[in-house]
């Protein structure tokens, strides 16, 4: 199945939570709030950090906060920090090799209908969702 992997989902429901919250928040609430563990939520939080899309803040008035104005977050930022690169195909990974010697039509069309599917989700801004 061409489907994002739980946590992808997970990761979405999360910044979506604290977009439309609009301040700190901590780890366990996050959790509660998106129905998620609180060890899955801190696996998921420690990657956005990273991305630069959620910023954490330590000590007693710490906890978790979006990084960036909504309307540079996009849907795909979300899913490629969660994924990687966007791809339909496997051969369109750096180091797939099926052996053909030849281009691939088909690999051609695997990249544009990759490159449309990224194009779209880019264009989804977590402001549009508020």
């Amino acid at each position: 199945a061409m489907r994002f992997t739980m946590e992808t989902d997970y990761a979405i429901r999360i910044v979506y939570c604290l977009a439309k919250t609009g301040k700190r928040m901590d780890a366990k609430t996050i959790a509660e709030q998106c129905a998620v563990t609180l060890r899955f939520s801190l696996k998921i939080l420690r990657k956005l950090v990273a991305a630069g899309i959620v910023r954490s803040y330590k000590g007693t008035q710490g906890g978790y906060e979006i990084a960036r104005p909504l309307d540079e977050i996009s849907l795909y930022d979300v899913i490629r920090t969660l994924e990687g690169e966007y791809h339909i195909s496997r051969c369109q990974d750096e180091d797939y090799n099926c052996g053909r010697r030849e281009p691939c039509k088909f690999r051609k069309v695997f990249c544009e209908i990759s490159h449309d599917v990224q194009t779209k989700l880019e264009s989804y801004k977590f402001s549009d969702f508020m």
